[in-house]
């Protein structure tokens, strides 16, 4: 027997994804980024901090995403000068991802954005709570 919309925990969280990528792409409007480009960003800005060069594989594995969708936003982010792809030395034919100066200026104010939406947006709930619940739907092998 199918559940009331307001009592199925898919159709509810279906719509509290919905209302938190609307929050998300507001605040990341203003600094022109998309909330898949803030993400690669974010990604690969975090990881160069780490002393890594990640490609585009690894780039998208870190953030979960397809491996072709995240080439062509690479693309994007190249061509607005926010990432740079260079030749590993180690193999010829794969590229490094390296975060420009303008993307790693970019980068920490729009963590910043999305991490006050993800504030407010998750206010209701301690965040322990939260984490806990997101991370096991997230990753629900571990």
């Amino acid at each position: 027997m199918a559940l009331d919309p307001g009592k199925s925990p898919g159709f509810l969280l279906w719509h509290a994804t919905l209302r938190w990528q609307r929050d998300i792409a507001a605040a990341l409007a203003p600094l022109g980024l998309t909330h898949v480009q803030f993400v690669l960003l974010a990604c690969a800005w975090w990881l160069n901090t780490q002393g890594e060069h990640p490609n585009q594989l690894t780039l998208a594995r870190q953030a979960g995403t397809d491996v072709k969708m995240t080439s062509q936003v690479l693309r994007t982010l190249e061509n607005k000068g926010l990432v740079a792809r260079e030749v590993d030395p180690a193999d010829t034919r794969a590229k490094r991802l390296r975060v420009t100066d303008t993307g790693a200026a970019l980068a920490p104010r729009a963590i910043a954005a999305v991490e006050q939406v993800d504030a407010e947006f998750f206010q209701p709930v301690p965040v322990e709570d939260a984490i806990a619940l997101l991370g096991r739907l997230a990753h629900p092998e571990t």
